[in-house]
């Protein structure tokens, strides 16, 4: 059944409902009293329903914080009730009081329930809107990995195991890159909104939409980082600085950057290879040659050789922030110093 025929059903019942108690109440003597009272029915429920479609975007977290504060605000309420009534006053001024304090009470709880509903998850477990018993792990996606495209491949492969969250922040984040007028970041937040469309239509991932916001935290990465405490999630990304802020708060970062140069092929001094001389080198006669992943090789005496390919001799390999170089020389000159 869709949510539309679901209202509607219930409006329609809401009517009926309406009818016959008013009728009931009017002992069935008066019909116009059950229509008056089907009326009464029908735009009640009109109204809850306008007021259920408002709170969509109102959390369990919040919700349950604020029940929370409102039992605990009505019990604070109680108490007190209990303490005036040693106290010799008037009938009215008891019951005048005894409504200030619940609603007094039942607001200021609400509101320093919903201000701190983070800190309750060992009062409420359901508070922190994760199950106790949830095996499944939460990887939460930031905007750097979405438009970096390689998420779509990688998850294909059956490597990342879990739930895929993508928070509402980061679609807003994503959509804004989309509509830049940049025409470069223009192409890049699109690119991002068709890799997440294709992930979500994927069988093998199940990608869900977080809308948990932080209206106080105006930076995303603080967002994220707040989230993936509150859902104990990992945080897949590419951003140096959102991978160094997690870390700092004890998250588990997956790094797409760190996981490319992780798989990149070992080469160690000594192999031979057969590489395509490609460019001139920054010293003088040495050429320059890549590899598939991205891998400069700098082989010396190879200047005359761009466009061929040769055989050379690792000599060293040079890691570095910016990845990885390798220098290596031509295998016949290298025979040659031996």
């Amino acid at each position: 059944m869709s949510l539309l025929l679901l209202r509607l059903f219930f409006v329609f019942l809401s009517s009926i409902v309406g009818y016959y108690v008013a009728m009931l109440l009017n002992d069935f003597i008066d019909p116009k009293a059950g229509l008056s009272g089907a009326l009464i029915g029908c735009v009640g429920s009109l109204i809850l329903i306008f007021v259920e479609i408002k709170m969509r975007r109102f959390s369990v977290r919040n919700l349950s914080a604020a029940v929370f504060g409102l039992i605990f605000g009505f019990f604070m309420a109680w108490m007190l009730t209990l303490v005036l009534k040693l106290i010799p006053m008037d009938a009215k001024m008891f019951s005048a009081l005894q409504i200030i304090f619940i609603l007094v009470f039942c607001y200021l709880g609400m509101v320093i329930a919903m201000r701190g509903k983070d800190e309750f998850n060992l009062i409420i477990p359901y508070v922190k809107f994760q199950r106790q018993d949830q095996t499944e792990e939460l990887i939460i996606l930031d905007t750097s990995v979405i438009i970096d495209g390689r998420i779509a491949d990688i998850c294909q492969t059956n490597f990342i195991e879990g739930m895929l969250i993508v928070p509402r922040f980061v679609l807003r984040e994503l959509q804004q890159v989309a509509d830049s007028e940049d025409p470069l970041k223009r192409n890049r937040g699109r690119r991002g909104l068709d890799i997440l469309n294709k992930i979500q239509k994927s069988e093998k991932l199940d990608v869900r939409i977080n809308e948990e916001d932080f209206p106080e935290i105006k930076e995303v990465d603080a967002k994220i980082v707040k989230l993936a405490k509150l859902l104990s999630a990992k945080v897949l990304t590419n951003d140096f600085n959102l991978n160094k802020i997690a870390e700092l708060h004890k998250i588990k970062v997956l790094n797409i950057n760190e996981l490319a140069n992780t798989l990149k092929p070992v080469v160690l001094p000594g192999e031979q290879l057969v590489v395509n001389i490609t460019k001139e080198g920054k010293e003088h006669n040495q050429g320059v040659a890549y590899f598939d992943d991205g891998t400069m090789v700098v082989v010396d005496n190879a200047r005359h050789m761009i466009g061929k390919n040769i055989k050379v001799v690792i000599t060293s390999v040079l890691q570095t922030s910016a990845g990885r170089m390798i220098f290596a020389n031509k295998l016949d000159a290298h025979r040659a110093k031996r």
